[in-house]
């Protein structure tokens, strides 16, 4: 991302209040309710395509969190009772058995386990014993935001914050900066700010300013 841009972007962690439901809120009531303790299910598992948010909410669960691409082995693992794990389906041999064990101690001592996977349990190349451990819990699909949700949600970030924020706007945004929500929504922020600081009314080429300004070297 240009330089300009990252250094508008506010600091915004990934939190359920700033995840943009779209066709998920069933998905996003169902584990607010059980990061809230109103289910007692072990685990609960979120399955879809990349670029759904399924890191957002892990990353927004409080739970401590491993990202099985980055340490297949889950050598890092930390002995928590509350551990998420993201990309489920990159876990080596030894990984998937320490998954299972985790899971079992957790199960056991009332623990919980967050998990992310790309297609549902049933079919993940793991083993069978994890496989159906995973199976055994809550499991819900989180489907990735339509250009027109995104639209619609840019549009509505922009009148909560009294920007006037056009179509043909919204549409080069789409086109020309990060697909993630999350950033998307941060730019909204960015853009006022600057808008601010320099007088400007947020227009085309003042966007493009800002998406495409040159890096510093």
């Amino acid at each position: 991302m240009r330089q300009l841009l990252l250094d508008l972007l506010p600091a915004s962690p990934p939190s359920l209040d700033n995840f943009v439901p779209g066709g998920n809120g069933e998905t996003l009531a169902a584990l607010t309710a059980w990061l809230a303790g109103e289910r007692t299910d072990p685990s609960f598992c979120l399955w879809g395509e990349p670029g759904s948010g399924k890191t957002h909410l892990l990353q927004a669960s409080g739970f401590d969190l491993i990202d099985a691409a980055a340490d297949p082995d889950l050598a890092g693992a930390p002995e928590s009772d509350q551990l998420a794990v993201d990309q489920v389906e990159a876990l080596s041999e030894a990984g998937q058995i320490a998954l299972f064990n985790h899971f079992n101690r957790l199960r056991m001592g009332g623990g919980r386990l967050l998990t992310a996977v790309r297609q549902p349990p049933v079919h993940l190349a793991v083993r069978e014993d994890l496989r159906t451990r995973l199976g055994s819990g809550l499991i819900y699909r989180l489907l990735p935001l339509s250009d027109g949700e995104k639209a619609d949600a840019i549009a509505a970030q922009a009148r909560e914050r009294a920007l006037k924020l056009g179509p043909e706007a919204i549409n080069y945004l789409l086109r020309h900066a990060p697909r993630d929500m999350r950033i998307l929504s941060g730019i909204i922020v960015a853009l006022d700010r600057y808008s601010l600081e320099h007088k400007r009314p947020i227009t085309l080429p003042l966007l493009r300013e800002v998406l495409l300004a040159p890096l510093e070297t």
